[in-house]
């Protein structure tokens, strides 16, 4: 099965946030973080369900070389990234958008 991504609003605004930060530290650094995401969202597209929940319907994947999570929820055909959040923030910050 074919699953779309679908992202909150809040999410591109942290992948800009991280996207920056990771830029600022060394050129290059930001592309590098860009591209780990890009490799997690194409597992979670290829197999959605191999992830475990975390909370409610909530799933988690962790992404390579950086300490960041990705937080989505399986709803039909489609995968709703919730958020992609920093391991070392609040996980209670998250229960408000599901």
């Amino acid at each position: 099965m074919n699953y779309v991504l679908v992202f909150r609003p809040e999410v591109r605004e942290e992948l800009n946030e991280a996207y920056d930060w990771y830029e600022n530290q060394q050129t290059g650094l930001g592309d590098d973080f860009l591209d780990s995401i890009d490799e997690v969202l194409n597992r979670i597209c290829q197999m959605p369900e191999s992830y475990p929940i975390v909370y409610r319907d909530v799933r988690r994947s962790v992404v390579r070389r950086f300490p960041y999570l990705v937080y989505y929820r399986i709803v039909s055909s489609r995968v709703i990234i919730t958020a992609i959040f920093h391991s070392r923030r609040d996980p209670k910050a998250l229960k408000i958008r599901t």
